[in-house]
């Protein structure tokens, strides 16, 4: 019994030994830290240290340093706490324990080492009751008789805002609400009331882009406001003038409404019948010139008759000499087949070339062209 009391007692100090050690000298699952804060109202030993408001560590020490407060703390080596971490001295409520937050959260890049420092530049901390009283009593004074009251100027403006307000509660509160409408609405739009002030924006770089050309537009514009400056009284009886014929436009339209709706409907007619025969139209128009100076060329001056040729010699010849081909040529017009032209060629009247009927017919003395002196020819 006594040999196990002795090995027990060896293993026992051997255990308290290692965990020491571990404690002492292992440090792979903590991180130290130490800041330096301008002072430290009820951050003690133990205070918790929290990233995010979860607590990740413990403050070990808190020494005063010449005009700073040196605080030692550690936090676990899993929290991933960025180079440029602040230390912050938080307040939950006005009276109870504080803590000190670590922040940004980290995003990416480099870790804080174990064993940094952060002097006063990165640490914060509230603002006390007692500094807030302080300020309030501060500003009593400063507004009080022996400030900017002294005078009385403080009260003047109390007297004069009163009087001003008095009465006016009602409406002061609906603009404090149709404010809060429009505060509303523009948060509503402000997609759009964004975009139009970089279209507004666009709209501007595009006039310094052409500042050449905007200064010439606004002489040019200058010029012809002087000139309509110069010319204002013609112009006013112009306008007098297109005034009074546009009213008496308008009773003429007003008495002839009928009149008018008929024209308009007949020329709506015209219209579509010169659209319908705009074919016709086409070829009239290529062809009247030269028919109209044909007809100038056969006014006679001297004689003041009309001189033409009639070719009715001609006509006489052919019907002599082939009656059958002229005969063919106008029916044929009629009959594009081509059977009645086959009929009159087996007609047993119609002979040949020097022939019509049943017996020779001469084509006797020359046609006259002047129809027995209706029209003049050239002998």
């Amino acid at each position: 019994m006594n040999q196990v009391k002795r090995l027990i007692v060896p293993l026992v100090i051997l255990a308290l030994v290692v965990v020491a050690a571990l404690t002492l000298f292992g440090g792979s699952d903590q991180k130290t830290l130490t800041a330096y804060f301008p002072r430290t109202i009820s951050i003690y030993e133990g205070s918790d240290v929290r990233v995010l408001g979860v607590p990740v560590g413990k403050v070990d020490s808190v020494t005063p340093s010449g005009t700073t407060v040196k605080v030692t703390m550690h936090y676990d080596a899993s929290v991933k706490v960025p180079t440029n971490a602040n230390a912050v001295i938080i307040a939950p409520s006005i009276v109870g324990d504080r803590y000190i937050q670590l922040t940004p959260v980290y995003e990416h890049g480099d870790l804080l080492k174990d064993g940094a420092e952060l002097d006063v530049s990165k640490t914060a901390v509230p603002l006390e009751l007692d500094q807030i009283y302080g300020s309030i009593d501060q500003l009593t004074v400063a507004l009080g008789p022996t400030g900017a009251n002294k005078n009385g100027a403080l009260s003047d403006l109390l007297e004069t805002t009163a009087a001003n307000f008095g009465g006016e509660g009602a409406k002061f509160h609906q603009t404090i609400l149709d404010f809060s409408k429009l505060s509303q609405t523009l948060d509503d739009n402000k997609d759009e009331l964004f975009g139009s002030a970089a279209e507004l924006e666009g709209f501007i770089s595009t006039l310094a882009r052409n500042d050449k050309t905007v200064r010439s537009f606004n002489q040019s514009l200058s010029q012809v406001s002087s000139v309509l400056s110069g010319e204002r009284q013609e112009l006013s009886a112009s306008l007098n003038n297109l005034a009074e014929a546009l009213g008496q436009v308008g009773r003429f339209v007003r008495d002839n409404r009928d009149s008018l709706g008929r024209n308009i409907t007949g020329l709506n007619r015209v219209a579509k019948v010169l659209v319908k025969q705009r074919g016709a139209l086409d070829e009239i128009l290529t062809d009247a010139p030269v028919a109209l100076n044909n007809l100038a060329l056969t006014y006679n001056p001297m004689t003041g008759t009309l001189d033409t040729n009639a070719n009715l010699g001609e006509l006489v010849n052919q019907i002599a000499s082939d009656p059958a081909t002229l005969l063919c040529g106008l029916v044929g017009q009629a009959d594009p087949t081509g059977h009645l032209c086959d009929l009159i060629q087996g007609l047993p009247g119609i002979a040949r070339a020097g022939t019509f009927g049943q017996g020779a017919v001469s084509t006797g003395p020359r046609f006259d062209p002047g129809l027995g002196g209706l029209v003049e020819v050239v002998r």
